[in-house]
């Protein structure tokens, strides 16, 4: 049985896709799939599914609700399902048939950083598109609100556009600077305060015989980031920008 959580939740059993449609037991599951492996309480299960307002029986209305979801991941093929009580809650636990599609983005994640370490461009580029390639949405977006959930999406988020940033640094170095033009565009459009991107963009720019759309690119991170936080941008793209209007300089040319 595969779980998918970077996205909506969604189960894969051998050729069967389906999803849960009760709501509160969904939420249940999308917090013991995040804390899959470890002991998540009763009392963070209830809060999770019913915030600040749980009903007079929440505790047993919780028991309910996993008795429920152990029938629906149990099926008729499995002697036992994967969540079992253990105190004070209960605990998915993954393995074996059992897998979950955020574990195997951690693992691809994990081992993008290392091959960047080493210099490795093609290997980065190449784990750090799989791990993207496992991406169908926003995570769990119909499940946010609980303090499990919303953790996990923060850091899902985050290590997601780490994943694009070592990806593009490995496809600059490889000199697939025409390609990356215009995802790069896509990329500052929809976050105009993460300079890494934006560096990139000139850098691929530039590489690519645009200097005056580099530049340009330039004054409008400069904008924003004075519009938005009052600052200016930081110490690697004013070189960048130095070194683009000199038509010289060792960023230039270098692997990225």
């Amino acid at each position: 049985m595969r779980f998918e959580i970077l996205g909506s939740l969604r189960i894969t059993d051998a050729d069967e896709v389906f999803t849960i449609s009760a709501p509160k037991v969904e939420c249940l599951l999308a917090a013991m799939l995040v804390r899959a492996g470890n002991v998540i309480s009763t009392d963070q299960l209830c809060s999770e599914i019913w915030r600040d307002d749980p009903p007079r029986r929440a505790t047993a209305t919780l028991h309910v609700y996993i008795s429920q979801l152990r029938k629906t991941l149990k099926g008729p093929s499995r002697a036992k399902g994967p969540i079992v009580t253990r105190f004070p809650g209960y605990v998915l636990e993954l393995g074996g048939e059992h897998t979950l599609d955020a574990h195997d983005f951690q693992r691809l994640a994990q081992q993008g950083r290392a091959a960047a370490r080493a210099g490795r461009h093609a290997e980065v580029s190449a784990l750090c598109g799989q791990a993207l390639s496992l991406w169908r949405g926003t995570v769990l977006g119909e499940l946010r609100g609980g303090d499990v959930v919303d953790e996990f999406a923060t850091w899902a988020e985050e290590t997601r556009l780490e994943c694009v940033e070592l990806r593009n640094e490995a496809d600059l170095a490889l000199g697939r600077h025409r390609e990356l033009v215009g995802p790069l565009y896509a990329l500052v459009s929809k976050h105009p305060l993460i300079e890494a991107f934006h560096r990139q963009l000139m850098l691929a720019l530039y590489r690519s015989d645009r200097r005056a759309d580099a530049l340009q690119a330039f004054h409008t991170v400069r904008s924003a980031l004075d519009r938005e936080l009052g600052i200016s941008p930081c110490r690697q793209l004013h070189e960048l920008h130095r070194e683009i209007l000199l038509d010289s300089g060792p960023a230039l040319t270098r692997a990225a």
